[in-house]
């Protein structure tokens, strides 16, 4: 079964890195109704890849956290226990990758209530993190996060090496200031798109755009230990959380630059950390991505 994050949790002086892989199957390209047997199939690889992932971490003793859509989970168990069996944390990442900002309150319950079952039949441990697919965070969404009892939300880009607070109920006049709204326990560990390897990558298009990716794996990576760098140096105990997708990062060459990076960036002493346990050590009180770094 996937390990628990423990109570005692030293940082890491020099940061943290959160590796994330969001294991969508066919459900991305179902959310974007571009369900013909193509793009279908693009989803399928994400299938292929999983264990050649799980390899690649194993051999560097990494462990990583797996946002899973529930419909993954059914129709790829195999590679579902795979990820668990290995002591990766699996977090929520709606049913199959619904968009947030379309569904119903009763609908949005429905989804969360059931990939909450299915993560929990899969490891034995109820979920405790979320990551909304697309990153279509909704005040609905979080209200349901509240609800459901969920430690942790990767969906916003409030911040880049330091977990916070989600707020409820902001409101935005158009005739004064931003009025922010009530502090809620949910963690954010946020994310962006400069750190997740689908706008780098994939290619993808659509009726009225192309997204353009195929971009040298080498270049991406690049900006990523740019990154990471800058936090090493100017921040104590940051967190830099990445962004993966097995059926983009999972062919030869990309994972041949993924070894690359992490051997890199392990170089630099940062530590390879669930997310889990991050969310859990702020909750707990410590201090994470103090800036400017004492010197």
């Amino acid at each position: 079964m996937a390990a628990s994050p423990t109570s005692a949790f030293s940082p890491n002086d020099r940061g943290h890195v959160c590796l994330s892989f969001d294991f969508d199957g066919p459900s991305l390209w179902m959310q974007r109704r571009m369900t013909s047997p193509t793009p279908i199939s693009r989803g399928e690889f994400g299938a292929v890849a999983v264990p050649r992932i799980l390899r690649l971490l194993a051999e560097r003793d990494i462990t990583a956290t797996f946002f899973i859509p529930g419909h993954t989970i059914e129709s790829y168990p195999d590679e579902c226990r795979m990820v668990a069996d290995a002591g990766h944390e699996v977090a929520l990442h709606g049913y199959a990758h619904e968009l947030n900002t379309v569904l119903t309150p009763e609908r949005e319950t429905w989804v969360m209530g059931r990939a909450i079952e299915l993560v929990e039949r899969l490891t034995g441990v109820r979920p405790t993190g979320y990551r909304a697919p697309s990153g279509e965070l909704t005040m609905q969404t979080i209200d349901t996060l509240l609800a459901h009892g969920i430690r942790y939300d990767s969906s916003m880009m409030g911040d880049d090496y330091r977990p916070y607070r989600v707020r409820r109920g902001d409101r935005f006049p158009e005739d004064g200031p931003a009025e922010w709204g009530e502090v809620t326990p949910l963690v954010e560990l946020p994310f962006s798109w400069t750190l997740d390897d689908y706008p780098y990558l994939e290619f993808v298009t659509f009726k009225r755009m192309l997204m353009p990716g195929l971009r040298r794996p080498e270049e991406m990576f690049a900006n990523f230990t740019g990154d990471v760098r800058w936090m090493v140096r100017e921040v104590e105990a940051g967190v830099c959380n990445v962004v993966f997708h097995p059926q983009v990062i999972g062919r030869g060459h990309r994972l041949l630059a993924l070894e690359a990076w992490l051997d890199e960036i392990a170089d630099l002493g940062v530590a390879f950390t669930r997310m889990d346990a991050i969310a859990a050590a702020f909750d707990d009180g410590v201090l994470f991505g103090v800036e400017p770094r004492p010197r």
